[in-house]
């Protein structure tokens, strides 16, 4: 393995009015490794992916991606960053109007000309692998049920073959079931790209699928980092409330630092 992190997060902080949300975070996160950040709403999860992606800019810290660092990098600089990344978001964020083909290829024809017939047969490929007819293709996205939407998401994260791929939410509002398929699609997928992973997840079944690392954020801090196989026995009362769903807990009283 390398030992220049994929990314690294160092010292991240980020406030909004009076409120800091990040206080601090750090974390590496290895090539070809997954890492899944959890913690209760709010905690700043969803601020620290957005300040990877650069859609906000911390106020100070650094982030490294493959040795570069992107805080203050130009526009053209982050975009061309950006053509690393792949993305599923919470809710699929699937293009209502266009067809699914259209949806799957959507970014690989910014970057690349393709012919229409081309496209179709990129996004057919993708999906078949993915478990789903290729008749989809012509569909839009209303007509398909979620979890079917979170497929086409994931086909359109990694239609052009991103060295990292990061997840929302992956398994939100599915059933266990199909939770798990998604998970197990997740997984094939990472290993056939050969990509790191960053997950964003409530879902503690899920975490324990994909997850090599769990990072938990409570209070604009990582409280512990691990290996997934140590994530029931961290001695961390925050952490254990959170694994284990306990209602009663330093999460729920407020005795927490």
């Amino acid at each position: 393995m390398s030992s220049t992190p994929k990314i690294r997060i160092d010292n991240i902080k980020k406030r909004f009015g009076t409120n800091d949300v990040l206080k601090g975070i750090s974390l590496d996160i290895q090539a070809q490794e997954s890492v899944c950040i959890i913690g209760t709403s709010g905690c700043g999860k969803s601020v620290t992916l957005k300040c990877l992606l650069g859609l906000i800019t911390p106020d100070s810290g650094s982030i490294l991606v493959n040795g570069v660092e992107t805080v203050g990098q130009s526009r053209r600089a982050r975009e061309d960053m950006l053509r690393q990344f792949g993305m599923t978001f919470q809710f699929g964020a699937l293009f209502d109007s266009l067809q699914i083909w259209e949806n799957v290829t959507f970014r690989l024809r910014q970057r690349t000309k393709l012919t229409r017939q081309a496209a179709r047969d990129v996004a057919a490929d993708i999906v078949t692998q993915l478990g789903l007819g290729a008749h989809v293709i012509d569909q839009y996205p209303a007509e398909l049920s979620g979890g079917m939407q979170k497929r086409v998401a994931l086909a359109r994260a990694i239609a052009d073959k991103p060295e990292i791929l990061l997840f929302d939410e992956p398994t939100s509002g599915l059933d266990p079931i199909t939770g798990g398929v998604i998970d197990n699609l997740i997984i094939d997928q990472v290993k056939k790209l050969g990509a790191t992973t960053l997950t964003i997840s409530h879902d503690m079944a899920s975490v324990r699928r994909i997850a090599d690392k769990v990072a938990m954020v409570h209070k604009g801090r990582i409280i512990w980092f691990g290996a997934v196989t140590d994530m029931d026995n961290t001695g961390v009362p925050e952490v254990d409330q959170f694994v284990h769903g306990e209602p009663f807990g330093p999460l729920t009283t407020g005795n927490s630092d």
